[in-house]
């Protein structure tokens, strides 16, 4: 899933959970842009497949939730802030990330990348490709030496290529799937494996919520519930 590229120069705040009628209330950030993994409904409501298993982790984990909504490029600082306690947003764990919060198990295996174009025969070494700023997929475009477009949102890198702007789109073929075929745009055969698996992200000084959440995601896996909701919203690959 989405890699997000952090500064060095960020600072871990600690953090209480929000309390309510003398409970504490974890607060689940997610961007509400990524579909399949989590959008926002035709009710106004966070949806996909992370509100399914958001949901379910915290009942088993015997957690009150509220779900907070958070643009992408601000949501880890905005987690170390406190503004909420967990992001549940397709984020995949990585050491860069990892220097500045923690993560729970994963919670699907690693999404891989994949690319939307017009044209089926798009040479991307002399092309324009279009990615979500502070992704690991406009990392790895710029790493290749090719020309590199950044957006905040995933659906302005879509289009762009519709209105001639880019040539391409590198996201995660999760996302990609979701597009292909509309408005004439076609999926390349060519794959980019990127990163690891995708896990929640958690403050470092909350060690106690993320073995919560570590031993609800683990007892999905257990009873295979987990992979069935990867197989309802089609996500990645199954455990």
């Amino acid at each position: 899933m989405k890699k997000l590229t952090l500064s060095t120069a960020l600072l871990a705040l600690t953090a209480s959970f929000a309390m309510a009628d003398g409970h504490s209330v974890v607060r689940l950030g997610t961007e509400g842009a990524y579909e399949p993994w989590n959008f926002v409904n035709d009710k106004g409501e966070i949806d996909g497949f992370e509100r399914d298993l958001g949901d379910e982790l915290c009942k088993r984990a015997e957690l009150t939730c509220e779900w907070v909504k958070n643009d992408w490029d601000s949501i880890i600082p905005n987690l170390v802030s406190g503004n909420y306690d967990v992001i549940i947003a397709g984020m995949s764990i990585t050491d860069e990330r990892e220097a500045v919060i923690d993560f729970t198990q994963a919670y699907t295996p690693p999404d891989p990348s994949a690319y939307v174009a017009l044209n089926a025969d798009v040479d991307l070494s002399s092309a324009i490709v279009a990615a979500q700023a502070s992704t690991i997929q406009a990392g790895f475009v710029a790493e290749q030496g090719w020309t590199l477009i950044e957006f905040a949102t995933p659906e302005e890198t879509v289009a762009a290529v519709r209105n001639g702007e880019a040539d391409a789109v590198l996201a995660d073929s999760s996302f990609i799937d979701t597009v292909a075929g509309t408005d004439g745009l076609v999926k390349l055969e060519r794959i980019e494996a990127l990163g690891g698996g995708v896990g929640m992200g958690l403050r470092e000084s909350d060690a106690e919520l993320r073995g919560k959440f570590d031993a609800a995601i683990q007892t999905m896996k257990d009873d295979g519930s987990l992979n069935e909701l990867i197989a309802k919203w089609q996500v990645s690959s199954q455990w």
